[in-house]
C-alpha cells in the first residue's frame, strides 16, 4: 500500500481508533514467523485515562491497517447492535468506565495504605 489514498487510509484509521480510546503504535514483536511485521501495527489504549479496564500497554488489536478497518468495523457494528437491544451506549459505557476508574484508585489507595506508602 502506497500512495496519497493510503496516507487517507490511515489518518482516518487514526481518528478512528482515537475516538474509541486507542492509539496506533508499532507491534511490540512479529508474531508467529509472521514475515509481514513491517506491514503491521497495533493498537492500545491512548492514555491513563482511556479503556480503564485494560493495562496501558495491552495490545488489543494487532494486524494490517485493512485488518484494522474490518475489525474496527466489528466494533463499530456491536456498539450499533447493543444500542439497539438498549443494552449499553455512551453514556452507560462512560458510567461504567467511571466505576472502574474509581474501583482502580480505590484499590491503589489501599495498597499504598497498607504498604505504608500514603502521600
Amino acid at each position: 500500500m502506497s500512495g496519497y489514498k493510503s496516507i487517507l487510509v490511515l489518518r482516518h484509521l487514526e481518528k478512528e481508533v482515537d475516538h474509541l480510546g486507542f492509539v496506533l503504535e508499532a507491534p511490540k514483536s512479529s508474531g508467529w514467523g509472521d514475515s509481514d511485521f513491517d506491514d503491521r501495527v497495533s493498537i492500545i489504549p491512548k492514555d491513563a485515562d482511556a479503556l480503564p479496564v485494560y493495562t496501558r500497554d495491552a495490545e488489543i488489536f494487532t494486524g494490517t491497517l485493512e485488518s484494522l478497518r474490518i475489525w474496527l468495523q466489528g466494533v463499530q457494528w456491536a456498539r450499533q447492535y447493543d444500542e439497539m437491544l438498549r443494552l449499553s451506549d455512551n453514556k452507560k459505557r462512560v458510567k461504567k468506565e467511571d466505576e472502574e476508574r474509581g474501583r482502580q484508585l480505590i484499590a491503589k489507595l489501599k495498597k499504598d495504605h497498607t504498604n505504608g506508602t500514603t502521600k
